[in-house]
């Protein structure tokens, strides 16, 4: 197959779509709206704002010029060139491969057919259907999702946050609609390539690769085979499969009797898959040839990863009965340590160009998880692509979130359909770990007082897809799954995975400490961008104070501003300052700084809280590497990719091998060694006073292998308030943390004495310069 890109410079046409009474291409001819350049993958509000007819709308209160162009229709217009055929080509195809959302679309004014739907692939067989001469001319009407959501029925099952009722019906990025991490920005566009493919007569269609078993020394795997042949050759032909990973290779032939088939066989000693810090992560390029005779007739390269991955856990969890929600590599136990992945931006034709740069956070990080959360859209190839390379397990939610959905079989179809397509699409990568439902829907329901269980989306539609097309793979219903047995009693404590909001007080409640979860896979905490980037997205007059201030909320991020659903954000943030503090700063400068180290310290000690307790936990996943669009949140690194304090303490404790202190006990705080590799480590420790310089504790230590040992205690008095600094030292590097002992409220002016040590400097007007890094 060979593609011919028809990305671009397009035509656009934007007219209210209740007024219009356009209804087919050739309209645009008389006396139609006016044209604009749009470029493709685009949304139409970069396009507008590139022509001048839309101000920047990342900025100051401006999002909300936005509102307008929902109940809008668009039309893209584009000329080509029918590809110049060559010999053994066979049919074409015309491929969108992202379009928001409602869509219908023609050729040389012939209707082609149409689609709702944004996270997946439309693909038509223009096979016969380009002029052999002359160019040809592509329409696409975009429809407006609004309007369409607005003509469906509700019912008492239904439900949804107070301007995200849109999100039920129509598939598209929820968030889209408006969020608490997002703002609201129904737009439209061909937001990904679009492109024509030409196949060959005879192909070898995408392989399903799997594992069954694996270890160092033997693994057992399959492909699941499909092609494409002049049909008197079956019986002739043979699959030849060859796969490379460094030194390791294995091959295998065998006949081909059909258009389909499967072949299973052993490789020695094989490169394992495993994700970082628990080995390489090994991936084999996979060649496989169709062959006839002595003749090649077809062949492509895929890549794969030789690991089995397992999901251990229970319904429920309590301290009689302990439970348990464990990932297991290649039989490995995995202590997890990640972020979760939001939407790279609010428009997601620019989310190609950011999501490198987001994942360079991930592996600076040294994140081995990462969760795709499911109020966006799924990531394309290149996404995974790095996961695989970097050893990044995926957590990968359904498109479903903080809502509950029609339970239609149409509705059901839809779904069907778009999971279809997504497994399909991206079950060849080893980084994929985990197919979850949704975001908090069990949790929805339990708001509303319905039976979690009565959601078939989530209990048949989706495992039925998942069972059938990537059986291999597990299956979570919902993040947080509310099983059965917890509905009986309705106890929050019951759940072995949580996520980890509640009232975001003292990030040292008990909220926080006495949770009996064994795995969290959402808690944040919220910091302020620095004082540069807060100036590149509040307009001047809007800077200073933060109370009542409308463009603070609407970065916060409230669609409606103070009075919003959100708007209380802002608040919360300065809470949290006076938690720690005692006082909320009365100058912008100190309140970003006080609140980025809130939010430091706060996650930090979540992540702390929770290697500290391994394995009776499993692994965290906090809430959230980066922004979206520009905002007070909290993302450890702001939307322009200039990092908070919270990261570089986050890069401390996310090290494979870590130094940790724990909470007071018997006038003492333990010092543990935690190790998330499965190697024995041998270094050197110490730790020391901040103020006085006084070593506390030192030595040399031995590991344990992928687990926790005591390197000591320290006597401490609960009245103290002190920064006690560590250091260790393995395989020639030194590495740091520290432990911020006592009760609040500390002073912010000793604080930032302390920051010093760190390795920060504190240049005036801004928070600490080691948060900066690339726009």
């Amino acid at each position: 197959m060979r593609t011919i890109s028809l990305n671009g410079t397009w035509k656009l046409y934007g007219l209210p779509q209740r007024e219009s009474g356009m209804i087919h291409p050739d309209r645009l001819k008389d006396g139609g709206p006016t044209s604009l350049e749009a470029e493709v993958p685009g949304n139409v509000e970069l396009d507008m704002q590139r022509a001048g007819r839309l101000e920047d709308p990342y900025g100051g209160s401006r999002i909300g010029e936005l509102k307008k162009y929902e109940l809008y229709e668009w039309w893209y217009e584009k000329e080509f060139e029918t590809p110049v055929p060559r010999q053994g080509d066979g049919r074409i195809e015309l491929i969108f491969h992202g379009v928001d959302c409602l869509a219908t679309y023609w050729l040389n004014g012939e209707e082609l057919g149409s689609s709702d739907n944004m996270l997946i692939s439309q693909t038509f067989d223009v096979t016969g259907k380009l002029k052999q001469e002359g160019a040809n001319r592509l329409h696409v009407r975009l429809q407006s999702s609004v309007l369409e959501a607005m003509g469906r029925e509700y019912d008492p099952s239904m439900w949804a946050m107070d301007y995200n009722w849109a999100q039920l019906w129509v598939r598209k990025a929820a968030h889209g609609f408006g969020w608490d991490i997002m703002p609201r920005a129904v737009s439209a566009g061909l937001w990904r390539d679009v492109e024509l493919a030409v196949h060959r007569e005879t192909e070898i269609k995408e392989p399903y690769f799997y594992t069954r078993s694996a270890d160092d020394k033997g693994a057992w795997i399959g492909a699941l085979y499909s092609v494409q042949a002049d049909p008197l050759l079956f019986g002739e032909l043979t699959l030849r499969i060859v796969g490379t990973c460094g030194t390791s290779r294995f091959e295998k032939c065998c006949p081909v009797h059909f258009s389909s088939g499967n072949v299973e066989f052993r490789v020695d000693h094989p490169h394992l898959w495993w994700p970082r810090g628990y080995g390489a992560a090994n991936v084999y390029e996979v060649r496989m040839e169709l062959r006839h005779r002595d003749d090649v007739l077809a062949e492509r390269t895929d890549t794969f990863g030789i690991r089995t991955v397992e999901l251990i856990r229970s319904e429920t969890t309590s301290a009689e009965r302990p439970g348990e929600f464990l990932f297991k590599v290649n039989g490995v136990p995995i202590f997890c340590k990640g972020s979760n992945w939001v939407p790279a931006d609010m428009f997601h034709s620019k989310d190609k160009a950011r999501i490198p740069h987001m994942l360079d956070l991930f592996a600076e990080m040294n994140c081995n998880i990462v969760r795709v959360w499911g109020g966006s859209v799924y990531e394309d190839h290149d996404f995974f692509d790095r996961c695989d390379r970097e050893g990044f397990l995926v957590w990968q939610d359904f498109s479903l979130a903080c809502g509950l959905y029609p339970q239609t079989e149409e509705f059901y179809a839809k779904i069907r359909e778009e999971a279809r397509f997504v497994v399909r699409k991206l079950r060849n990568h080893p980084s994929l770990a985990l197919w979850c439902g949704d975001n908090e829907i069990d949790q929805f329901s339990l708001n509303r007082g319905i039976d979690p269980a009565l959601n078939r989306i989530s209990r048949e539609v989706l495992p039925a897809v998942v069972s059938q097309c990537d059986p291999y793979r597990p299956y979570l219903p919902s993040s947080p799954y509310l099983s059965p047995g917890f509905w009986e009693k309705k106890d929050l404590s019951l759940l072995p995975e949580e996520h980890l909001w509640g009232p975001r007080d003292y990030y040292k409640s008990k909220y926080y400490t006495e949770s009996k979860m064994h795995f969290v896979s959402e808690i944040g905490y919220h910091g302020c961008p620095d004082v540069e980037s807060i100036k590149r997205f509040i307009d001047a007059d809007h800077l200073w104070p933060w109370q009542d201030n409308e463009q603070w909320a609407i970065h916060a991020s409230d669609p409606i501003g103070t009075k919003g659903t959100w708007g209380y954000r802002i608040g919360l943030m300065a809470n949290q300052i006076k938690e720690l503090f005692g006082e909320v700063p009365d100058r912008l400068e100190d309140f970003a700084l006080a609140s980025q180290i809130s939010q430091a310290e706060a996650k930090k000690f979540f992540v702390e809280m929770t290697r500290l307790k391994k394995w009776r936990r499993t692994g965290i996943i906090w809430w959230n590497m980066i922004d979206g669009w520009p905002q007070f949140s909290d993302a450890v690194v702001d939307y322009y990719f200039n990092k908070k304090l919270a990261f570089q303490y986050l890069q401390n404790v996310h090290r494979d091998l870590c130094v940790m202190i724990d909470e007071p006990s018997d006038w003492h705080v333990r010092v543990v060694l935690s190790n998330d590799t499965l190697e024995e480590k041998r270094g050197t420790y110490r730790v020391w006073d901040a103020d006085s310089g006084e070593t506390l504790l030192e030595g040399p230590f031995v590991s344990a292998v992928n687990g926790n040992i005591e390197l000591g205690r320290i006597r401490i008095s609960h009245s103290d308030q002190r920064m006690l600094l560590i250091r260790w030292t393995v395989d020639g590097q030194t590495y740091g943390n520290h432990y911020l002992l006592g009760f609040p409220a500390f002073s912010l002016e000793k604080y930032k004495g302390w920051l010093k040590h760190l390795g920060g400097s504190m240049p005036s007007g801004s928070v600490m310069e080691m948060g900066k890094s690339r726009e």
